[in-house]
């Protein structure tokens, strides 16, 4: 039996543990953020269970008590604040995230620097990018060519993804115009982005070899996944988590044999022809050879970048297109007046990238589906590289994880009329409004209230290739739809529920569209290299 002068240390240790604890709490300044969900130690985890069930519920709850705030601010100033909006935080398993809400807010976390609050260490802490994708990530040269070569290309590639995308639904989707045909949608929409984007990625014919396609969609799904899997760990587990899920390694492995032979050869070219050769390939993969040459980067290193920007590529526009899709099955009254408008356009200017941004109608559906779904309930990860604190007074501490609230946001009745009805020409009706709506509520352009991009220099996500490449090719594949297919649901009208787990807002893996071949389908549906 332990004796009274031992219980007496061990009380007086038990006091001077708790008195510790209790002075870090208070001095930690993320408890100085209003939290949803249990804070509590150990309780905490409940929270954190929660948000992996159900994060929306979480976010809404927090944006609700902002609106209180607002609202007794409106009740006793009896004039509504210019803005309004705070940060709160939910549990993590592996921490805290802290949620920024309000167009105060948000434009201030697009105003942060990068010494601040870093976007490529919020998205590789999201995605666990030095996990899955191994440590190349950190070197991201790609980026720049995405941002400067692609997409100045956009006009000149859009016959070679029109021409993909044509060729790859013919293939996928067998319909005929006597009758209709069911196609479980989700599979058949990631090959097409995959083919489209590859076409400008590595170019024919290996943007069509299935051996290619299989390890570009396996990664992006694996990445996915794997992300999710190590983030249930606590941070000191995860580089064990990592090494025994590894998925660069394993898809490198099997794409060096593809993509290699493919550097040697252009770079044989190089070397006999110089800089410029008759037929050099215009491709990302050949922008990349480039400037790694400079660099001095070795193959290997380029086929992970081409790992990279597939995962970019084909993730968040597979899923972006589906929600569209199924949106237009559901809503099939909408397809008449897609089809009137992108026919009087193309019949006139035929496919270019000036006839798809004369396309509002289409560009608002897009937009609207996205506003209502887009793969995310958050936007615009960062993560402090230092304490900072905010215009309120807000203390963000170094470490902390923190994020955009997109699906309050995008749902904000202040902002948006009827915020919760689908109502597919909405932005089109906006962009009626003078120039600079017209400019403002297109696609591609983002604000505090629409972040589906993001929103400011790091807009889209990292290591894709770029919004305006995505919206182009997201255009060409639903204009090409609506003029080539009549699209519905079996039961008509029903959408098939969204897939939730954490911040993830996916559409259904498994739903099946029905199709059939429209009749007397015009001429100019079709790419010019496929006119019989």
């Amino acid at each position: 039996m332990l004796s009274a002068e031992t219980w007496q240390y061990l009380y007086v240790a038990i006091a001077v543990w708790l008195a510790s604890y209790l002075i870090r709490r208070r001095l930690d300044p993320l408890n100085a953020i209003p939290t949803v969900g249990p804070s509590a130690p150990l309780l905490s985890y409940l929270g954190a269970i929660q948000y992996i069930r159900d994060a929306e519920s979480l976010l809404r709850e927090g944006y609700q008590k902002v609106g209180l705030v607002s609202i007794y601010c409106n009740a006793t100033l009896m004039s509504p604040p210019q803005y309004y909006g705070t940060v709160f935080k939910v549990a993590m398993l592996d921490g805290w995230l802290a949620v920024f809400t309000g167009p105060q807010l948000i434009d201030e976390l697009r105003r942060s620097s990068d010494d601040e609050l870093s976007a490529v260490e919020g998205t590789s802490q999201v995605l666990q990018l030095r996990h899955t994708l191994g440590p190349g990530v950190d070197d991201q040269f790609h980026v720049a060519v995405v941002r400067d070569k692609l997409t100045r290309s956009l006009q000149v590639l859009c016959p070679d993804v029109l021409d993909e995308v044509s060729a790859a639904f013919q293939e996928y989707i067998p319909a005929k115009e006597d009758e209709w045909v069911g196609v479980r949608i989700f599979p058949v929409v990631q090959q097409v982005v995959a083919r489209a984007s590859n076409r400008v990625i590595v170019g024919l014919p290996k943007c069509r070899d299935p051996e290619y396609l299989k390890v570009a969609v396996n990664f992006t799904n694996d990445v996915f996944i794997t992300s999710f899997i190590i983030n249930l760990f606590p941070d000191f587990l995860k580089p064990i988590i990592g090494r025994m899920t590894t998925m660069v390694s394993k898809n490198k492995h099997i794409l060096m044999p593809m993509i290699v032979p493919m550097l040697q050869e252009r770079q044989k070219m190089f070397e006999q022809y110089g800089d410029s050769w008759e037929d050099k390939p215009r491709d990302l993969l050949q922008w990349i050879l480039d400037e790694g040459r400079e660099k001095g980067t070795p193959f290997d290193n380029i086929v992970e970048k081409v790992l990279l920007v597939n995962f970019g590529a084909i993730h968040t526009s597979s899923g972006t297109f589906t929600h569209a899709l199924y949106n237009l099955a559901a809503h099939t009254e909408y397809i008449q007046p897609l089809r009137e408008e992108v026919e009087s356009i193309i019949s006139e200017d035929g496919w270019s990238k000036a006839s798809l941004g004369k396309m509002r109608k289409l560009d608002s559906f897009l937009k609207e589906s996205m506003r209502l779904a887009d793969g995310s309930l958050l936007s615009m990860f960062r993560k402090a590289v230092k304490d900072v604190t905010l215009s309120d007074g807000t203390r963000i501490p170094r470490g902390t994880l923190v994020a955009a609230a997109s699906a309050t946001a995008h749902t904000d009745g202040t902002r948006y009329p009827a915020p919760d009805t689908f109502d597919p020409f909405r932005f089109a009706r906006l962009r009626e409004g003078g120039v600079d709506a017209a400019t403002k509520h297109q696609l591609v352009n983002t604000s505090v209230d629409f972040l589906t991009f993001g929103h400011g220099k790091h807009a889209w996500r990292t290591n894709s290739p770029g919004r305006f490449f995505a919206a182009n090719e997201l255009k060409i594949m639903l204009a090409y739809l609506v003029l080539n297919y009549d699209i519905k649901f079996e039961e008509e009208g029903k959408r098939p529920p969204n897939i939730r787990f954490g911040p993830a807002n996916l559409p259904s893996h498994n739903a099946t569209v029905l199709f059939r071949k429209r009749k007397d389908v015009p001429k100019f549906a079709l790419p010019a290299s496929q006119h019989a």
